[in-house]
């Protein structure tokens, strides 16, 4: 496939941080890349360069650049450019002395300059005068002059296979190999001025990562993220952040990703990791003796890792390790490797990025949670009767447990209103709504339903609600034991309550959190709650060779009750037979999936407003639009219609049914999913409504740019001349002249408006040339 023949789709430019910055996008028309495509670009001929790996990527403007290396035989210095536009390899224009033959280095773009680090030199062949490195070279794209900087006072020690990149003007260097062991210091030097420019090393603090090398670095929200590598013994699939600005770097926890949700990568080496808008993507590497090709994606705002499916005309690469991989606009290209028995590559491949603004649905029910604006209900919890309000929306879709609770608490209420007054009984009061037909409640400045909940407490309950409304729960502090405590209690709720999904989180914070200082606490009140599980994995944990003789010598355990430190005891003496179960773990249901069954009829009888699409009636729930939509939340704060029903309309377009459900889907659940026509309705969409940004709005935009066809180009041409879409209306009348006699065939060509038959005939006329009319008219 010729790399000429096809455009990328620009990238969609938006800004997060609320929905008065929601961007009208335009359509474009044109060839368009499709989103997480992988595609074999042109190889490099070996008469321009050598197949190689432990060589270094960079992109400047519209162009890869690949220096060093090794190529089985020999170490390379040679600098390769790859032109992205017309896919051509040859070797980049150098003057000057450029830096020794070497592999394992690191280069990076800062300016108009790369500028490589390091790395390892020598002859690989013979064996002989193999060195590591601490040189600086830059080297100019404008001129191709080489130079190498002579920096003076103290120096990082010499090393290769290191982390590299740059951030606020500086070249930062992290850990590496320097022939004797691995390291994890990290070193800075300014790149503004080379005469004054001198290194310095950076105190690091917080949870720093252990000594390693052959790893990747990645800038991403002002942050560096270093995942895996080889460590020894130690090497694990962690990922650490390290704040540039403090110093101080953080593990990211991955105990809070629920079973059955995408795992991290394994642990791994020789990989690649890059950084695009918000997410970190890490392909190949060798992990644990193979050599895997999948593509896993990091997104830093949610913290979840997932495994990017390909396009299904993908030219995938194979797995390879000690390759190298840069960022072009919204596309990776990754070069090189070593590929199956040890062979060097020369391939270069090129993936597509998605541009999709990110999905809102978990925080604006999370900020729907904290402002508490439309509470509807109000728990009363525990002996002290504290009062924890909410939406029993929210409350009825997540949890069948409140749900039944809420259903009685009307049937009391209205039981209630029947004995004060017989003529009230159809009334406003919040007991009697389970009589009122559904979509009729009244909205106005109703009573708060009240339900009573002896066996929770307001702290615990609270976390539930919030992962109620977020699927997520606050991680416990290292070292807090109380946060700990606090989670077993929300746990014993999860229990009740029948909670799968919370049951299963709890256990995993808990037990990723148990550690020497809190353990016996940890155990004493899982005995205490009856926890069965806690308490077996805190009695494990105490026995264990290495924890053993450290926790019966902390005061905590001369004060434990003695029929905890009898099983302690005789667990060291005596360990059970560890049973294993092949049952599958059950996860519960997930906010998105609740809320798709809650719009698919699950919440029909908690409807509390009326949606009104050209007169037919869609029942809905006020909260749950108020916290999707800005348009919702001021309409249902200060000019809520008395009657409780509402126009819908995008603008002064009423859209289809079929595209209006589209729009309930999303903001229910978050889904994107709808035909092109639906699309294009929807497409002003989250401008008007007040999405909280545009994420709908990009993907009707891919959807239309890729997917008319001559099978629904019909459909399409009467959405876009009905919402006044010109230009796609354009783009149809196009497809539908060049593919005639296919669009004639459909049964949906008899059903056009007669205006909209007039526009196609017209534009067959203006494409019709003069020697096609000449040549009917000697027909007639």
């Amino acid at each position: 496939m010729s790399c000429k023949s096809t455009k990328v789709a620009p990238s969609v430019d938006f800004d997060h941080s609320c929905s008065d910055s929601v961007e009208y996008l335009t359509l474009n028309f044109g060839p368009f890349e499709t989103v997480h495509r992988w595609r074999r670009l042109p190889p490099c001929d070996e008469f321009v360069g050598a197949r190689r790996s432990k060589h270094t990527v960079v992109a400047y403007r519209d162009a890869i650049y690949v220096f060093g290396g090794d190529n089985g035989k020999n170490m390379l210095n040679d600098l390769l450019r790859f032109d992205v536009k017309d896919c051509s390899w040859c070797r980049a224009f150098t003057t000057g002395t450029p830096p020794a033959p070497r592999y394992h280095h690191s280069a990076v773009v800062y300016g108009s300059s790369m500028f490589v680090f390091g790395g390892y030199t020598g002859d690989i062949y013979s064996n002989s005068n193999l060195k590591n490195k601490n040189d600086l070279f830059e080297y100019k794209f404008a001129t191709g002059q080489w130079t190498e900087w002579k920096v003076e006072g103290s120096l990082p020690v010499a090393r290769s296979a290191h982390g590299a990149t740059v951030y606020n003007d500086k070249l930062w260097i992290f850990a590496g190999y320097d022939g004797n062991a691995r390291l994890n210091d990290m070193w800075t030097i300014s790149l503004q001025d080379r005469e004054h420019a001198c290194w310095e090393e950076i105190d690091q603090s917080g949870e720093i990562p252990p000594s390693c090398c052959n790893f990747p670095v990645a800038v991403c929200r002002d942050k560096m993220f270093v995942f895996s590598g080889q460590s020894g013994a130690k090497i694990t699939n962690n990922l650490f952040q390290f704040e540039f600005h403090g110093h101080m770097w953080t593990r990211i926890p991955t105990e809070h990703l629920l079973r059955g949700s995408p795992p991290p990568p394994q642990r791994r080496y020789g990989h690649t990791m890059v950084a695009f808008d918000r997410h970190l993507y890490v392909f190949g590497g060798a992990a644990d003796n193979t050599l895997p090709n999948e593509l896993h994606c990091y997104d830093v705002d949610s913290q979840t890792w997932e495994v990017i499916h390909p396009s299904t005309d993908s030219e995938m690469p194979s797995g390879r390790l000690f390759h190298a991989a840069a960022v072009i606009q919204d596309a990776m290209y990754i070069f090189g490797g070593t590929v199956d028995n040890n062979v060097r590559s020369g391939e270069m491949y090129r993936f597509q990025f998605s541009c999709y603004p990110k999905c809102t649905l978990h925080e604006d029910y999370g900020k729907l949670w904290e402002n508490r604006q439309f509470c509807d209900v109000e728990f009363i919890l525990g002996e002290r009767e504290e009062r924890v309000l909410g939406h029993i929306a929210i409350v009825t879709a997540r949890c069948q447990w409140l749900r039944k609770k809420i259903l009685q608490a009307w049937d009391r209420q209205r039981q209630k209103s029947k004995q004060e007054s017989s003529e009230e009984s159809d009334d406003g009061a919040a007991g009697g709504q389970r009589d009122i037909p559904a979509g009729h409640r009244p909205s106005g400045t109703q009573l708060l339903l009240e339900v009573a909940i002896r066996e929770a407490e307001a702290q615990p309950f609270e976390v539930l609600m919030q992962f109620l409304y977020t699927d997520k729960i606050q991680y416990p502090r290292r070292g807090h034991v109380q946060d700990v405590l606090l989670i077993m209690d929300v746990y014993k709720l999860a229990l009740s309550f029948k909670l799968s999904r919370l049951e299963q989180l709890c256990v995993q914070y808990i037990e990723a959190s148990v550690d020497l200082q809190n353990v016996l606490s940890v155990c004493e009140n899982a005995n205490k709650l009856q926890l069965d599980q806690l308490k077996e994995h805190c009695l494990n944990f105490v026995v264990k060779e290495s924890h053993f003789n450290q926790v019966i010598m902390t005061k905590e355990f001369e004060h434990l009750s003695t029929p905890l430190i009898v099983e302690i005891v005789r667990r060291k003496q005596q360990p059970p037979p560890r049973l294993y179960s092949d049952q599958p773990v059950d996860i519960g249901t997930s906010l998105v999936q609740d809320m798709k069954a809650y719009l698919e009829g699950g919440g029909l009888e908690f409807c509390d407003i009326i949606l009104l699409l050209d007169g037919h009636p869609r029942p809905a729930h006020k909260a749950i639009l108020a916290a999707r939509s800005s348009y919702f939340e001021a309409m249902f704060r200060s000019f809520m219609p008395e009657d409780g029903q509402v126009n819908i309309s995008i603008g002064e377009m009423v859209p289809s049914k079929q595209a209006f459900e589209s729009m309930l889907r999303y903001i229910y659940y978050g889904d994107v999913n709808m035909p092109p026509e639906d699309s294009l309705y929807l497409f002003a969409a989250p401008y008007y409504y007040g999405f909280s940004n545009n994420r709908l709005q990009a993907y009707c935009k891919q959807n239309l740019e890729m997917n008319v066809t001559v099978e629904n180009v019909l459909q399409i041409l009467e959405a876009a001349d009905k919402t006044q879409a010109l230009d796609m209306k354009k783009h149809c009348l196009h497809i539908i002249v060049h593919q005639f006699i296919k669009v004639s065939k459909l049964p949906n060509l008899r059903s056009l408006s007669q205006l909209l038959l007039l526009d196609i005939i017209e534009s067959l006329a203006t494409h019709i040339s003069d020697k096609q009319c000449a040549e009917m008219g000697s027909d007639i």
